[in-house]
Parts: structure tokens; C-alpha cells; sequence
């Protein structure tokens, strides 16, 4: 606001008044000659009485604060926009932004971790709307390390009390296909390689299924798995031209990164593949391998549950091998196999195999143990007995042999 008179130094009357924190000074526009200045307030309601106050107390401490959850505001919409997410994720991202700005929690934390905590909120926002969004994603958005990202989550979760759905893994696989190269003609990529995106999610999500009814999943990271599971689609929807690329080669075209783990995913679903195929009718003349039998993962898959029940055999709770997957009718019960029937076979399974052996559907880890169980330490050697050691009164009585013995021993015991 332009305030009358003129500048002592220049002459000019382009005099202002600028509020610095909570000075109010007159200043010259022209040269910056400060013509007058107020003195530091506490709150509003007192800089009428113009009391001078420590500057953590003052309004230029709220002022700043208020700049930050200014910024920090515009940060959460900008993430918004890019991810085009609906105008409710946004005010929702907005309010837990503003709320946990007034946790104490947050208010000494560094300037990296107030940038990371708008994209927790909106990570939390997506996930509690069922909008497939990852970890990755955000930090990527945000040049972040996971593990502080991660941080930063898990102390806003805690601070403000938040409910966090996990995000499934049909959703992940969408989020995941979604960053892939291959569906639009790029340089780089050549022709066969492209796919219809439609196709390669419903093959991968029906391979992702396979893995989850054959223990691939549990307990395992999701992002490996699903980017074995999209190769294999990818090369099943087209063998020919795609046989030969490999694993490397496919995520580099994808543009995505190659998790170290993806190989052995690939392994354990290919060794699925094969047993299904062993079983399949029109298969059994050809020698099949790892290769060869993507070409018919279509089929594999549309008669999944069938091709499981007569590859693979299952613990039930008793400690006896049965059938995988569904129960079969009263009049056909399934043989049962001994837990050696990798090695042995199963002589009951003979004649639906034709030969072959059933391989018991167990976690990977316990059908191929990496790590060895550490030999217990040796103990100490017990000492030599001499036959002078006390003997106790719980032992006593194994020692006394005669009905006599025993009843003078318990007469004592009572005197």
C-alpha cells in the first residue's frame, strides 16, 4: 500500500509499506531506503500493544510455517495431476497433509522428509480407495529412496491412526503391465514384439494364478513373480519370434527394471509347466522343455485345475499325500502318496501317469532347501558319577526295593 511523502535519500515518492514476519516498515520502492520499522509481536491480537516477544513465539514462526504447508499443499495436487487421479483422492490427500503438519511429529523432521510425507499421504489415499498405485511409483515420482519413503509412511500411518488396505495382487499386476513399452510402436522395439495389452493381462493374471495355487506366491516379493509371469505370456502369445529373446532382453524392451530374483520365478514356474504338460493327452508324444512348452501355455492354462490334480500330489493335515487341487467324487477317491514320491513314485499314481512319479505340492522351500541347518553346539561333557552325590527325596524311593523298605520310609518321613 503506497503511503504518502517523500524518500530522504532519493527523493521519490514511491514509498510502500512491506510487512516483514510481523514488522510493519516503510520502504522505498525506488532505492529500499527503510524509513521506518515496527517491533516483533507474539500474536495477532497483540501487536496493537507492540510487545517484543522471542521469534519462536511470533507470527513470523506461524508465517513460515504456514508458507510450508502452502508448499507442501501444492506438492500433493502437483502428484495428483500427474497421476490423474480423481478430485476426492486429492482433498482426501490434502486433509491428511494438513493434519499431519500439526503433529509435533512432524514439525523438526528434515525438509526431505516433509517433501516425502505429501506423497505418503497420497500413497495412502490411492490405497485406501483401491486405486492400484505402488511404493515404487511414488518414489520414482519423487527421485526417493524406498526405505525412507517407507519411513515416512509407516510414521504418518502410526501418528494419525490410518487403516491401510494392502494392494492385491490382480491390482498390482494391472499397475505393473501398465509401465510396459510394449504396447505402442517405439524405437527400438521392433514389430513382433508388440502385443495387445488386453491379451497380455489376461494371460499374465491367468499364469499369476497358477502361481499363487502352486505356493509360488506366499511369502514371496509380488514384483519378481509378476514379471516372470508377463514373459512368459508375452512369448506364449507369439512363440515364434519371441522364443529366442530372453529375460534381460524383455524388461529392457519393456522398460522396466529386472528384479535379481525374476530367474529362479521363471525356473519354478517353467517345472510347473512342465509336470502340467506331462499330463496333457495331445502332449505326451512330444519331448517337451523349457522352451518348447510355452508354446502351449493356452492350454495349460484353460484346463489349470484338471492338469494340477493328476501332476501333483499334496500333504493334507494327517500327514498323508492326496490330490492338489479340488476333492474328487466318492466313487474315485485319490491315491495317496508318501512323501517320497519325488524319488520313488507313487505306484497308485502309476497308471495315470502313465509311468511318471507325482511330485508332492509343497513351497519351493521345502522341496529344495537352500539353507542348512547349523549343527547344534557339542555340550559340555557331564561330569564322572561316583556314587557319593546326594540323592533327592523325589528319587529316593526308585532306590528302596521291599514293601517293608517303603513303609519304614514313610513312617520316618512322617516322625
Amino acid at each position: 500500500m503506497a503511503a504518502r511523502g517523500r524518500c530522504p535519500e532519493c527523493g521519490s515518492a514511491a514509498l510502500v509499506e512491506d510487512a516483514h514476519y510481523a514488522q510493519q516498515q516503510l520502504v522505498c520502492a525506488a532505492c529500499g531506503c527503510v524509513l521506518a520499522e515496527g517491533l516483533l509481536t507474539t500474536t495477532y491480537t497483540e501487536e496493537e500493544h507492540l510487545r517484543e516477544v522471542a521469534y519462536s513465539q511470533s507470527t513470523g514462526q506461524k508465517e513460515q510455517r504456514s508458507r510450508c504447508l502452502q508448499r507442501g499443499i501444492r506438492r500433493v495436487q502437483d502428484l495428483c495431476k500427474v497421476l490423474q487421479l480423481p478430485a476426492v483422492f486429492e482433498e482426501t490427500a490434502v486433509s491428511y497433509f494438513q493434519r499431519a503438519l500439526q503433529l509435533p511429529a512432524f514439525h523438526l523432521v528434515s525438509l526431505e522428509k516433509k517433501e516425502l510425507l505429501g506423497g505418503c499421504c497420497v500413497f495412502v489415499t490411492c490405497r485406501q480407495h483401491n486405486w492400484p498405485l505402488t511404493m515404487g511409483t511414488i518414489c520414482s515420482l519423487l527421485y526417493a529412496k524406498q526405505d525412507l519413503f517407507a519411513s515416512v509412511f509407516l510414521s504418518l500411518q502410526k501418528e494419525l491412526g490410518l487403516s491401510v488396505p494392502a494392494l492385491s495382487l490382480a491390482d498390482l499386476v494391472t499397475t505393473h503391465l501398465n509401465s510396459f513399452r510394449l504396447f505402442q510402436p517405439a524405437a527400438g522395439v521392433p514389430a513382433p514384439f508388440l502385443e495387445d495389452k488386453e491379451k497380455l493381462l489376461a494371460r499374465t493374471m491367468g499364469i499369476v494364478e497358477l502361481a499363487s495355487e502352486t505356493w509360488l506366491v506366499t511369502g514371496r516379493h509380488p514384483v519378481p513373480i509378476v514379471t516372470a509371469a508377463a514373459f512368459l505370456a508375452w512369448q506364449s502369445l507369439q512363440p515364434g519370434p519371441r522364443l529366442s529373446c530372453p529375460l534381460a532382453r524383455f524388461c529392457r524392451l519393456a522398460g522396466v527394471d529386472l528384479p535379481p530374483p525374476a530367474h529362479l520365478r521363471l525356473k519354478e514356474l517353467l517345472e510347473i509347466l512342465l509336470g502340467m504338460a506331462s499330463q496333457l493327452a495331445w502332449l505326451r508324444g512330444f519331448n517337451l522343455d523349457k522352451k518348447t512348452v510355452v508354446k502351449h501355455i493356452g492350454d495349460l492354462l484353460q484346463h489349470r485345475l484338471f492338469l494340477l490334480k493328476n501332476a501333483f500330489c499334496q500333504q493334507d493335515p494327517e500327514g498323508q499325500y492326496k490330490s492338489s487341487v479340488g476333492q474328487d467324487s466318492p466313487g474315485q477317491g485319490s491315491p495317496s502318496c508318501p512323501p517320497v514320491a519325488q524319488e520313488k513314485g507313487c505306484p497308485l499314481a502309476g497308471k495315470r501317469q502313465r509311468g511318471g512319479t507325482l511330485r508332492p505340492l509343497l513351497p519351493p522351500c521345502l522341496i529344495h532347501p537352500r539353507k542348512r541347518l547349523r549343527p547344534a553346539a557339542p555340550s559340555a561333557p557331564a561330569p564322572a558319577l561316583t556314587g557319593d552325590e546326594p540323592i533327592s527325596d523325589s528319587e529316593i524311593e526308585e532306590y528302596l526295593r521291599s514293601p517293608e523298605e517303603i513303609r519304614a520310609f514313610r513312617k520316618a518321613k512322617a516322625w
